[in-house]
Parts: structure tokens; sequence; C-alpha cells
């Protein structure tokens, strides 16, 4: 690079020569300006070379330690071999490292007989015992079954005689095999290929996943199934009970109640019963406070309600026909209840009593509902509403 900048130099320096005859300290000065500029322009390039030399070894540093990382992964994953192929169903998973997990699933019609999900460990094993699938429900009822040959594909078949839960595969032939498929709601047969088997959805179901199917009756059916409910007979309408007269009979879901209706006791005050579910509070003696503190009336009230019933749900109303005073109030008597209900306004003179939190049954709550009467804050006459809950087993 010198050289060529030299030569480049001194043509142009003989050149200028041949037109104005420069002295010799001129010519001298120009060369030691031209060195100056060359030594610059050395010591940029071996800048830049020791840069582009020490990027290059980062980069290679870099690269050893990537590869040498990914070689200590693939040596200490301590894989376990692949797990062995499950009959009638599936192996779930493809990575086989430590602390990995594959998971069994069985064809429609087999039950899984062992666990689940298998972990690879340390030992370079698969944790727990070798599932397999076994076969459910493979019973020919001969007796209740109809005569139904099978497809055309498989004619040399004698016509075989299955029960409704059994039904002919669907077999096609192609390049010397043979693919036979069943109806929704059927599997091919691990004893005969050319039969279908009902699959029990009840059952499988069951056996294979958390929760219910159906929220309380499964019932399998050939080739599908259906869910039953309880039915529902209002005993107390038909009058199939057996309740007393002196009691009251209470529908519930999938049953009836019989409840001994009772005027309660308050101090210095006395109750009649003016009605199956009505007590009316007795005169009170001039000037008895404390009769007259007691509650003007009492009222018993009766609910069915599901179980978890979904909240906020309004499950009763009350209402006062006419005021005296200024000031109707309604609210919760003592604590029974508190924890799932609420008393709320719903128009100047009625209130409501709402379900706040849900509850699980079976089981009877029950909650007292005041209405008090003021005028000028003076307490005019408290009336009870007294409310019980018979809550059913069931959410539907």
């Amino acid at each position: 690079m010198k050289v060529f900048f030299m030569i480049i130099f001194t043509s142009q320096l003989f050149t200028s020569q041949g037109q104005d005859c420069q002295s010799g300290q001129e010519v001298l000065n120009a060369l030691r300006q031209v060195q100056k500029l060359l030594s610059a322009h050395e010591t940029s390039f071996l800048q830049s070379l020791r840069s582009l030399r020490k990027k290059l070894s980062l980069l290679q540093n870099s690269t050893i330690k990537h590869n040498k990382s990914n070689t200590d992964n693939e040596s200490t994953g301590s894989d376990c071999p692949p797990p062995e192929l499950l009959v009638n169903g599936r192996v779930l998973g493809k990575v086989y490292k430590l602390g990995h997990a594959v998971h069994y699933v069985c064809s429609p019609g087999f039950q899984l007989m062992g666990p689940e999900t298998r972990v690879c460990l340390d030992s370079q094993n698969w944790s727990g015992a070798r599932p397999y699938c076994k076969f459910v429900d493979t019973t020919v009822n001969n007796d209740a079954s109809a005569s139904i040959s099978t497809s055309s594909s498989s004619s040399s078949h004698p016509p075989v005689s299955v029960s409704t839960h059994m039904r002919a595969s669907r077999c096609i032939q192609f390049l010397d095999s043979t693919h036979c498929t069943c109806e929704q709601g059927y599997s091919i047969s691990s004893h005969n290929r050319t039969l279908c088997t009902d699959i029990d959805e009840c059952e499988l179901f069951r056996l294979s996943r958390p929760g219910r199917l159906c929220l309380h009756t499964c019932v399998n059916t050939p080739g599908s199934f259906h869910c039953e409910c309880p039915a529902d007979i209002d005993e107390c309408v038909r009058a199939t009970h057996n309740c007393s007269s002196a009691q009251v009979c209470v529908n519930t879901y999938g049953g009836h109640r019989c409840v001994d209706v009772d005027c309660p006791h308050f101090r210095n005050a006395t109750y009649i019963k003016t009605s199956p579910l009505r007590c009316d509070r007795n005169p009170c003696i001039q000037g008895d406070i404390t009769c007259f503190q007691a509650p003007t009336s009492v009222n018993f009230h009766y609910m069915s309600m599901v179980s978890n019933m979904s909240t906020p749900t309004v499950l009763f109303r009350l209402s006062a026909a006419r005021i005296v005073g200024d000031t109707l109030r309604f609210g919760l008597l003592g604590n029974r209840g508190v924890q799932h209900f609420t008393v709320q306004r719903s128009g100047r003179l009625t209130g409501q009593l709402v379900l706040v939190n849900s509850v699980q049954g079976p089981t009877t709550i029950e909650v007292d509902i005041e209405m008090s009467e003021m005028e000028r804050r003076v307490l005019l006459g408290r009336y009870v509403t007294k409310v019980t809950l018979f809550v059913s087993p069931y959410d539907f």
C-alpha cells in the first residue's frame, strides 16, 4: 500500500516538475507529508485488523460454548426408551427426557388398566407398571337377537345372530387387506372384526373422566345413551302423603315433608293459631311493655330449593297491606341464615329475601324476617315471617 501511494505521488511530482521547477526543499516537504499520511493509514489498518481478530475470537469462543452446552444437554438428558405401543389405544407424548411424561388413552369400548400417566425417571425407566386396554362388554344376547347378515365384502361369513347391543360391521377390501368400520356409538369387536359392539358411554365416562355425564342417572342405549331425572310427584296435591291432620304437607324435590306448625313463645305474650300457617298475639295487659314489643303476628312459609342454586336469587317477597306509621323497616331477625341470605327493600311497602351464597344439599335452613312499623321512631308493631327452606340433594 505504501509503495502504491509513493508511485502515484512521484508521478504527480515529476509531472509537476515538468511544468514548474520546484525547489528541493519543497519536494522534501511533500515526501514527508506522504510519509505521515501512509503512517496514519497503516496505524488505522492495524487497529481495524486487531479489532476484527478480537471479534472473530469472541465469535469462535461463543460458538464453541454453545456447541458444548448442546452436547452436555444431550449427554445429560437421561432419555428413556420409547414407551411400548398400547394395543387398542394410543400413547400421547413424544418427549422422552428426564421429567417428561407420556399419557395413555384407550379406544372406545376398552378400559384402561393401569396408570394413565408415566414419567421418565433418573434410572432412564418409566414410572409405574405398563398399562393395557381391557375390552368392555363383549356379551352377545342370543335370546333377544335378530339375524343380521354381514356386509357384502364379508359374504364368505355366514349370517350371525346379534343382539341390539351388536351390529354388523361395514368392511371394504383394498389391496389384499380388509378395513372394517362401525356406526357411531359402536366399536369393532376384538373377537370378530365383522361385528361391532355397543359402547357403554355411561360406564366409559365414569371410568375415564372426572365429573358426571348426567346430573342424575345415565342410561345406556344401543349406539347412544340418555339421561333420566327422578320424577317429582306432588304428594301433597295428590293426597298420597302420610301427614296427620294437625300437620302441614310440604312438597319437596323427590319427596315431601310433614311439618308441625307451633306458635312461638315470647315473654309476657301468648299466641293463638288463626290459620294453619299463622299465629296472632293475644291482647296485652295495659302497660305491659314487654308484651307490646313481642311480634304482633308470626307467619310460617315453607319452600323447596335445588342444591347449588345460582346467586343472587330472590326467593321470597313480603309486603304490608297498609301502613299506620310513617316508616316500615325490613331485616333479618337474629343470626340464623345470615351467611346465606339478606333482606332488601323492593318497594315502599315490600321487601324481599335474597340468596347471596349458594347452599349444598341436602339440608334444611331456617331464617326469620322481621317487618317493623314505626311512627316517629316509636315502635307500633312487629311482624315476623319464619321461612324454612328444604334444599334438595340435586342440582335440578
